[in-house]
């Protein structure tokens, strides 16, 4: 893989888990006018996680790594979280410590790469 390209989607990956991340949190307190804005922005930073984590595994990794599948696992609870924000307020504060424990997990996968 060129190293632009890798660096241009590290950058492009991060940026996107950074916005999915700050706009789940948004949805726990937003008025529900906003929910068509929220649930547009965090498509869009999953759809460029998703294909940019795609092809950084492809490019980087050759499609091997067990540790691939937790990280994938760990995104789709992530990105469900922002959906369910918005129809069960009542539960907010165990979704934010699920939403900064599904985070954590990719991000300790990211780094320690067990199996």
């Amino acid at each position: 893989m060129n190293p632009n390209e890798s660096t241009a989607l590290h950058i492009l990956h991060v940026l996107s888990a950074l916005i999915l991340l700050a706009f789940t949190f948004f949805a726990f307190a937003a008025p529900e006018a906003s929910r068509k804005k929220v649930m547009i922005w965090t498509g869009i930073a999953n759809l460029v996680i998703l294909l940019t984590g795609i092809r950084m595994w492809q490019g980087l990794y050759g499609f091997s790594g067990g540790w691939v599948i937790v990280k994938l696992v760990a995104w789709l609870g992530l990105a469900a979280i922002a959906g369910i924000a918005f129809r069960k307020r009542e539960k907010a504060g165990g979704l934010m410590w699920a939403s900064l424990a599904l985070a954590a997990i990719a991000v300790v996968m990211v780094y320690a790469r067990p199996f």
